[in-house]
């Protein structure tokens, strides 16, 4: 009964979480308020090296005083992120609500995704991950929607909104029970040098998790910050823009749902291949036109693939962990991905100041890349099996 309370808790702190109101004019609100599209991609490069420095030594953390306790200790840091973001006017406060931020996504990393992993049975753990990632979508459509109908021009008000739906989700962590025992005793810097060593020796499935990022951070840039300018080159208005940011959150609920069934139903490997592929196309496509509905359709598409990958990278990461140190062992994992999204963050970012359209070129690069990579490191790991 417990650990169906923390899966139905976690499913509606996902929806919370979801709230963004500022969603559709994530890219126009920081712009509004005197930030440069440069700096934006600075800031998130500059987030992700602090989240590379706190990750391992958050999940040290949450192994030892539980995963309840560090959801409660983040979320709490969440809440605050988001009323610095309320308040922020210019880079300095934007950049503090994003250090912020950095906290919370080690903190967060992976204790989520543990307590939902035991709290449920092995074979439905994909499709639990994918209602979970679903239900955000879902509150990100609900934002856009009230953003698009009620909002309109009102940024502030978006914010104060996303910041008083987040508080809500903080009190409901509170809610959660724990599912692993806190350690009783400090364990010795070997013991964490030796799971580090377990897991960097596990090269050819961290290639593959390397593969999947590529694609992952392709569409976080994409499709959360260079859509709108890309909207903007065809000529679209920001209220439009709103009602697009609709159906393309509609994508990533169905890709949450449809992740599991696809996946049984095409196999890994044809699955996987589809997905880099699809997301490489988009990419392209963007690079070459200034059509509108082209432009959409390329943005959906790119989201589509992504969230399809959500749940099966949480479901290969969680079940590839053997240590009783899971949080550790994943933000390991999550280590590895934002080391990557680092450099790729700077890059789309300088492209995209010289030519939004060389950034959608780097897009399609990256989906390559990651597609080459993921291939061999299917391969290598059946060869060795």
């Amino acid at each position: 009964m417990k650990d169906k309370k923390n899966i139905y808790l976690l499913y509606a702190i996902s929806f919370l979480q979801g709230l963004v109101f500022y969603g559709p004019v994530a890219t126009l609100y920081r712009q509004a308020a005197g930030v440069s599209v440069l700096q934006i991609t600075v800031i998130e490069s500059i987030s992700l090296a602090l989240c590379i420095a706190l990750e391992m030594p958050w999940g040290l953390v949450a192994d030892r005083i539980g995963y309840r306790k560090t959801m409660i200790i983040t979320w709490g840091i969440y809440f605050i992120s988001k009323v610095v973001f309320w308040k922020a006017d210019g880079f300095g406060l934007f950049l503090l609500e994003r250090l912020l931020l950095s906290v919370v996504m080690a903190g967060m990393s992976g204790c989520d995704l543990s307590i939902l992993y035991l709290s449920c049975r092995e074979e439905e753990s994909q499709q639990v991950f994918g209602i979970y990632q679903s239900l955000g979508m879902a509150g990100l459509l609900f934002a856009s929607l009230f953003y698009s109908v009620f909002i309109g021009g009102n940024y502030r008000l978006a914010g104060f909104l996303t910041m008083a739906a987040y508080g809500v989700a903080a009190v409901l962590v509170f809610g959660l029970f724990e599912v692993k025992e806190p350690e009783k005793e400090k364990k010795s810097s070997m013991h964490f040098f030796h799971t580090f060593l377990d897991v960097v020796k596990d090269r050819y499935f961290l290639l593959g998790m390397v593969g999947i990022t590529l694609l992952e951070e392709t569409n976080q840039t994409i499709t959360v910050f260079l859509n709108q300018l890309q909207y903007v080159k065809c000529g679209m208005e920001p209220k439009t823009m709103g009602y697009v940011f609709i159906i393309v959150t509609l994508s990533g609920i169905a890709g949450g749902m449809w992740s599991c069934r696809l996946n049984k139903k095409m196999g890994i490997f044809p699955f996987t291949v589809a997905l880099f592929l699809c997301g490489g196309i988009s990419c392209l496509v963007l690079f070459q036109t200034r059509n509108g509905l082209l432009s959409v359709l390329s943005i959906i598409l790119l989201r589509l693939a992504s969230s399809l990958f959500g749940p099966l990278k949480a479901r290969l990461q969680n079940c590839r962990v053997t240590s009783a140190d899971r949080a550790t062992v994943l933000s390991i994992y999550a280590v590895v991905g934002e080391a990557c999204g680092t450099g790729t963050n700077l890059i789309f970012g300088k492209a995209a100041a010289v030519d939004l359209t060389y950034a959608m070129l780097w897009g399609s690069l990256l989906c390559t890349a990651g597609g080459v990579l993921f291939v061999i490191s299917h391969l290598k790991m059946d060869q060795n099996n």
